[in-house]
């Protein structure tokens, strides 16, 4: 525009490619690309979007009418003339800022087809964004034409449509082929770079040099990367620490990679030995002014390398350590190295270089401490050592650090001596005897010596293990002696070896004692004659094919004194070969058979000789007890064939079946005589003769009364009165044993009303008939209750005595008749007044 500074204007229409310009104050300024599409030629004008004028509106004059697509067509010769047809046309993209601004719907192009003169045209289009999802987001004036977009666009969401555009008539007929929209949405610079992560970890070996690769960075804008919108350069925006210069990295603007810049990296100087950097991502090809800026941070790890070597703490190290005690601490090297603690730059290693040519010691690193613990394994060659000792790492040097910077030490140890044990030479010894040997044969010497060669000390030796007590030790000299015979068979020898154990011990202060182990390995004698097992058996009194006894063989000696074994039967008595044969039928085993058609059932002793292949060979005489039987089908022996082998007859037989007869019939007699008491015992009566009953509940005495004025017996005072008013007024619960029950009884007899001396003992008869038959009576072993005692008495009851009574009656003699009559001694007796 003539006269405006900074601002250019041009005609609306289609967004082009980006173009280029210098602006009158030289500033650069990037510009978008603006066509217009006619009938059939295209007009080219452009309009600036400066960052800086945002929002800016273009003056009226500038402002261009919309595009205008029409409906291609072509001309053709015909009878009539020339008429114009369809002919296909590329359709231009049409360009839509995203994020607008509007007002909506805005305006994009116009359809038209050349036929709206004579007939009325409906304008529609489909597609994406049309009548599919995205729905309405495009928009179209069936009657005009006019093609709007409805809402702002998001590049990163579609970049591009593509749309159909249809024209029918009133009927809904095609009256033109649909065109071809294809819609770009332009991208805008409306989103910041992104870093993936926040923190981003690398590493850089220490010592490194200038230019070597440490880690690399990225960020992602959603923005055209093709566009200067979505180009990301990258810059360091802070270094920590500073030393030893502010900026030892750099990174590369376009790929995001870290680099080293100058020498001087030591992880034991950059305490604790990591950087942190703070890297800026921006878009516009990284211009502050424009671009949109996002920051992450890079932490750079300086790992360790071995570029400090070992140093010992001293120059010389002494330690002291009695002889023998091996695996102990003996001096302690103690090393400082400046690289990674508990890494193998830092881990020590020590060597001894001299000192020690024999290999007395040893030296163990502190896995903690990384000290040398020197420890010693063997004495007894010097009393003093002076080793020298060297220190490496456990990983090699880096290169470019003298390999010479070796540290060396001194270790003086001084052994100090003491009383060690008595040792065996050779522990266990082993000899060889034959078994068999006498008591007091000298079998070998058994002695032992004393590491301490610098004290004049003596051994005395003892026995400590002889299980069967068969050797004794001289106790000066070590020499072993048999006390008994030696025997391989003993149960003391195990796979043909004795062991006893000895002691040894010395006379130092204090004394010291070794054990040794004398293994006597004992070779076998014929010394043991075989044996035949089983000892008994059975077989059928009958010759049968498959009938026989296996024997076997055994011999507790060993090869070659034991099979093959010959086995025979004895010339005598001569009944023996004539019933019995034996066959061999391998080196261990034979089978003793019959020989004759039929024996007798019974017990026989059959001798069988067996004979060892020893030399001299030793023979046996074995008795075998063979029960000869009948069998039955299939070959065993029956059972009363079994009896009459045992030696019993027929007679015999008889008489223990009838013996077992008259038992059963004993038995069944008693069991009947058992019942039939029981009975009688349920029938029998309750009331005994006093002189019979047992019940300790019943006392005797023998007082017969004052004489004949006793005895008048007036039993109707026994009687139970006639009314029981007095009875069935009392409450429930509390009655005395000598009254009838009032609750439902069964119908016992009653007695009459007319006292006589004999009712109650007909009474009690008649009573325990109705019991008998009675179903609803106590079982027959329950106790059956009579409480009638006749019609009551007219008296007063015992309990009426008091002390008021008068009489000179003694009854002194109640302090005899036990507790039960102690109320009634203290009542009446004689005592002491209270």
């Amino acid at each position: 525009q003539p006269g405006v500074k900074n601002k250019v204007w041009a005609s609306f229409g289609n967004f082009g490619p980006p173009l280029t310009y210098t602006r009158a104050d030289s500033h650069v300024r990037t510009s978008q690309f603006y066509h217009i599409a006619t009938r059939s030629t295209v007009s080219l004008s452009f309009v600036s979007c400066l960052s800086d004028q945002k929002g800016v509106k273009a003056p009226p004059e500038f402002q261009a009418p919309p595009t205008v697509i029409m409906f291609p067509r072509q001309w053709e010769m015909s009878s009539k003339g020339l008429r114009r047809q369809k002919r296909d046309w590329v359709i231009p993209p049409i360009n839509v800022p995203e994020n607008s601004r509007g007002p909506f719907p805005q305006m994009l192009v116009s359809i038209r087809s050349d036929q709206d003169r004579n007939i009325s045209i409906r304008y529609s289009i489909t597609g994406v964004g049309a009548d599919q999802p995205p729905n309405e987001v495009f928009s179209i004036d069936p009657v005009a034409g006019k093609m709007f977009v409805t809402k702002p666009l998001d590049r990163e969401r579609r970049s591009s449509y593509h749309l159909r555009a249809h024209a029918v008539n009133m009927n809904g007929e095609r009256v033109e082929s649909p065109i071809d929209l294809y819609i770009y949405v332009i991208d805008m610079n409306d989103n910041r770079p992104e870093f993936k992560n926040q923190v981003y970890n690398g590493s850089v070996d220490e010592g490194s040099k200038p230019g070597t690769f440490v880690m690399h960075l990225a960020a992602f804008d959603n923005d055209d990367n093709t566009t200067a919108n979505g180009m990301v350069r990258y810059r360091i925006l802070s270094q920590t620490p500073h030393s030893p210069i502010p900026n030892m990295f750099t990174i590369n603007s376009e790929t995001g990679d870290i680099v080293t810049v100058a020498a001087g990296l030591d992880r034991e100087v950059s305490n604790p030995g990591n950087y942190s950097i703070i890297v800026q991502a921006t878009d516009m090809e990284g211009n502050l002014n424009f671009g949109l800026s996002n920051t992450a941070t890079a932490i750079i790890s300086v790992t360790d390398i071995n570029d400090n070597p070992p140093e010992l703490t001293s120059r010389t190290f002494s330690g002291e350590v009695p002889e023998n005690r091996v695996n102990v601490v003996v001096a302690n090297l103690t090393v400082i190295d400046r690289d990674q603690p508990h890494s193998p730059n830092w881990n020590a290693v020590y060597r001894i270089i001299s000192g020690d040519p024999i290999g007395h010691f040893t030296i163990i690193t502190d896995q903690h401490t990384n000290d040398g613990m020197v420890t010693p394994v063997d004495f007894e060659q010097n009393r003093a050592f002076m080793l020298t000792v060297v220190v490496n790492n456990q990983a090699p040097l880096a290169s470019g650090i003298q390999s010479s910077l070796q540290s060396t030490s001194g270790v003086t140890i001084s052994v100090v001596d003491i009383n060690e044990p008595p040792y065996f030479p050779t522990n266990p010894k082993s000899i060889r005897f034959e078994e068999g040997v006498p008591a007091g044969t000298s079998l070998t010497t058994f002695s032992a010596s004393d590491p301490d060669r610098f004290m004049q000390q003596s051994i005395r030796y003892s026995k400590l293990a002889d299980p069967a007590d068969w050797l004794s030790i001289n106790n000066t000299n070590g020499q072993i002696i048999t006390t008994a015979t030696l025997d391989r068979e003993s149960i003391y020898v195990k796979n043909n070896i004795y062991e006893a154990t000895f002691l040894a011990v010395d006379n130092g202060s204090p004394m010291a004692s070794g054990t040794g182990t004398l293994q006597i390995y004992l070779i076998d004698v014929n010394d043991n004659a075989p044996s035949l097992l089983p000892r008994e058996s059975q077989i059928c009194e009958r010759i049968n094919r498959n009938a026989g006894i296996n024997i076997t063989a055994a011999d507790t000696d060993t090869d070659p004194n034991v099979g093959p074994f010959v086995f025979e039967l004895p010339t005598f008595p001569a009944s023996i070969r004539r019933n019995w044969t034996v066959s061999r039928l391998n080196g261990d085993y034979a089978r003793l058979s019959l020989r004759t058609q039929y024996l007798e059932p019974g017990v026989y002793e059959v001798p069988v000789i067996v004979t060892d292949s020893g030399n001299p060979p030793l023979s046996n005489r074995s008795i075998i007890k063979v029960k000869v039987c009948p069998c039955d089908e299939n070959g065993d022996c029956t059972l009363v064939g079994a009896v009459a082998a045992a030696g019993l007859g027929t007679g015999a037989i008889i008489a223990i079946l009838v013996c077992i007869i008259i038992l059963l019939s004993m038995v069944l007699v008693f069991v009947l005589w058992m019942k039939r008491r029981e009975k009688e015992r349920q029938t029998k009566q309750l009331l005994i003769d006093p002189e019979d009953d047992v019940r300790d509940n019943i006392l005797k005495y023998d007082e017969e009364g004052g004489g004949e004025e006793d005895q008048d017996y007036d039993l109707s005072q026994l009687q139970q009165p006639d009314s029981l008013e007095h009875i069935i007024s009392k409450p429930p619960g509390v009655r005395r044993v000598d009254e009838r029950p009032i609750i439902p009884e069964s119908q016992y007899p009653i007695r009459p009303v007319v006292p006589h001396p004999g009712d109650i003992g007909d009474f009690i008869n008649e009573g325990l008939r109705a019991a008998d038959n009675d179903p609803t009576a106590p079982p027959y072993d329950s106790l059956l209750v009579f409480d009638y005692e006749g019609s009551g008495s007219t008296v007063g009851s015992v309990s009426s005595l008091n002390s008021s009574s008068t009489g000179d009656q003694d009854y002194d003699y109640l302090n005899d008749w036990g507790p039960r009559f102690k109320k009634l001694a203290d009542m009446y007796g004689g005592g002491d007044d209270e």
